[in-house]
């Protein structure tokens, strides 16, 4: 092997294996740096469009020093602020102990200290003894700092950065790859949320390859091995398998159990992602799976067998009134299963579900995040279920996630280890993990992958 020095420059060249060095996982210098280098200057997801759906509406967003208030002014605007009073620097919204973020509903936003009070689009309404400051609190000084908001996908964005580039920019092209897939239409089953004990990145990167699948989770291994890609993409990347011929519909996160009888190895596969991850699939999908031995005979080809399944399902949907997304399975096979949007949001889609992670710094330390994950579906019209943000301890998680969580807390630990010679991924199912550290590069202006 020869000397690592060669800074990577261009994305074509993650296709030749790279190291990562381990500063990016391990370092405070570094931890301290993200603040001002990246988060302060990326869009971030904050939240979902149907957490604010009233007038009066708001939820906070947290990243490391920074919060920001998002709230509902009118049926058609929505304003964020950051979350502090300009007169003496108190928050406005406090978080509840224990919970995620702050949610509530109000008509001003009053701070606790001094009570000085601003209406839903972020103008000062009301100082006590304002004649004090001589007319000095005119021309905005007594007013909210505005921060930039847009929607796409069903999410709120935000960035800290006044001359950040448009949301549509930045999100090109995952945002395009994945319209198609209408998530702006799904609503939560269930959101989790956890303090861990590892890096931010290293939470992210336990999710965006396929590489682990086998050794970390080998109980999924009996239902049919597809091998996985990842994909550089710009700022994002983008992972899937690749399928069979004549099963391009199970590139994506629909896939058909392999073996003898796919009938029967669906419906296992079915039942285990149920039970064990939650994640991935649908009663109705489940409910199909378990039919086909009875309403299929045996012996019916895969690829039929991949058909029956779902067609049925996304029939039986549409009678209660779940319409899924139509997308050309050409499409499917190119937009893949997840895409990782640069630098901390993972979606992993489908036609009618969808699963989501989220990693943020906790605080500065750069041995702990707080992680997130979240499974969306479509559901009935007014038929949703109301969830909120649970904190969940890493044993309460479904079994399947505790299984990445093992290895999220010792690759922290081992990466500190003074043999560890900088990470080496798999320049072909584990691109995401070099593109995401060419990115954070072009923002930190170090850590960049190198070349052997």
């Amino acid at each position: 092997m020869g000397e690592i020095g060669k800074i990577v420059q261009a994305p074509e060249e993650l296709v030749a294996p790279v190291n990562v060095p381990a500063e990016a996982y391990v370092s405070p210098e570094y931890a301290r740096a993200e603040v001002d280098k990246l988060w302060r200057k990326v869009w971030l997801q904050a939240g979902r469009v149907e957490d604010i759906p009233e007038v009066g509406d708001f939820i906070t967003f947290d990243i490391v020093h920074d919060s920001v208030v998002i709230v509902r002014a009118s049926a058609d605007d929505i304003h964020a602020f950051h979350n502090v009073c300009p007169h003496r620097g108190r928050r406005l919204v406090d978080t509840p102990p224990g919970q995620r973020n702050a949610r509530g509903n109000r008509k001003t936003l009053i701070c606790g200290y001094h009570g000085w009070t601003f209406g839903l689009d972020g103008a000062n309404s009301y100082v006590e003894h304002q004649d004090d400051w001589q007319g000095h609190l005119c021309a905005g000084r007594a007013d909210l700092g505005k921060v930039r908001v847009e929607t796409w996908g069903g999410w709120l964005w935000i960035t800290l950065d006044p001359e950040a580039m448009p949301l549509a920019e930045y999100l090109s092209p995952a945002a395009t790859m994945l319209d198609p897939y209408g998530l702006q239409n799904m609503r939560p089953r269930w959101r989790k949320w956890v303090v861990f004990e590892c890096n931010w990145k290293v939470a992210m990167e336990a999710f965006c390859e396929t590489y682990h699948v086998s050794t970390t989770h080998p109980e999924f291994m009996e239902f049919g091995q597809f091998r996985g890609w990842a994909r550089n993409q710009g700022l994002h990347s983008n992972i899937g398998y690749e399928a069979p011929k004549g099963q391009e519909e199970d590139s994506g996160k629909l896939r058909l159990g392999a073996g003898e009888d796919p009938r029967l190895t669906t419906a296992d596969m079915q039942n285990f992602t149920w039970a064990n991850a939650n994640t991935n699939t649908t009663m109705t999908l489940v409910g199909v799976a378990n039919r086909l031995r009875d309403e299929l005979p045996e012996g019916t080809p895969a690829a039929e067998v991949s058909k029956y399944w779902i067609q049925t399902a996304k029939a039986e949907d549409a009678a209660r009134g779940v319409v899924w997304a139509q997308v050309d399975p050409l499409h499917t096979a190119q937009a893949g299963t997840a895409w990782q949007i640069f630098p901390n949001f993972q979606i992993g889609h489908a036609v009618n579900n969808m699963l989501c992670y989220q990693a943020r710094p906790y605080g500065t330390d750069p041995d702990k995040c707080i992680f997130e994950a979240a499974v969306y579906e479509l559901w009935p019209e007014g038929q949703a279920p109301q969830t909120d943000w649970e904190y969940t301890e890493p044993a309460d998680w479904p079994p399947v996630l505790q299984q990445d969580f093992a290895n999220m807390a010792a690759v922290q630990q081992g990466m500190k280890n003074v043999g560890f010679r900088g990470a080496q991924p798999n320049p072909y199912m584990e691109r995401s993990v070099a593109s995401l550290h060419m990115n954070l590069a072009k923002f930190m202006g170090t850590g960049a992958p190198k070349t052997y």
